[in-house]
């Protein structure tokens, strides 16, 4: 579900995704990580039009931004090794416990 990524220019970390029958749903930014063991950056998505105790479900993708930090369409890579996507989960598995960051 990645064929085209349109940012909001303004930085206001929403994306909405284009799948390949050409359906946009708007994502918001969970929040993007540097991995070092992977040398690359992932974002972490979600739906933005979700109610507040509704289930979500998190697109995640690894990403290679510009010189200025911007990131295109072509930027976003599926993630493709399960030991990758294991890192990834324990990220967000981490992010979503820890009370400081999550805003519980």
């Amino acid at each position: 579900m990645t064929e085209q990524v349109h940012g909001n220019g303004d930085k206001d970390r929403q994306i909405t995704l284009v799948d390949d029958k050409g359906n946009e749903e708007l994502y918001e930014v969970l929040f993007t990580f540097h991995s070092d063991d992977y040398n690359k950056s992932y974002v972490l998505l979600y739906p933005s039009a979700v109610g507040d105790n509704e289930e979500i479900e998190v697109q995640a993708f690894s990403y290679d931004a510009d010189d200025a930090g911007d990131v295109t369409s072509s930027d976003l890579h599926e993630i493709t090794s399960d030991d990758e996507w294991n890192m990834v989960q324990g990220v967000l598995n981490t992010f979503l416990d820890d009370d400081r960051l999550s805003g519980k």
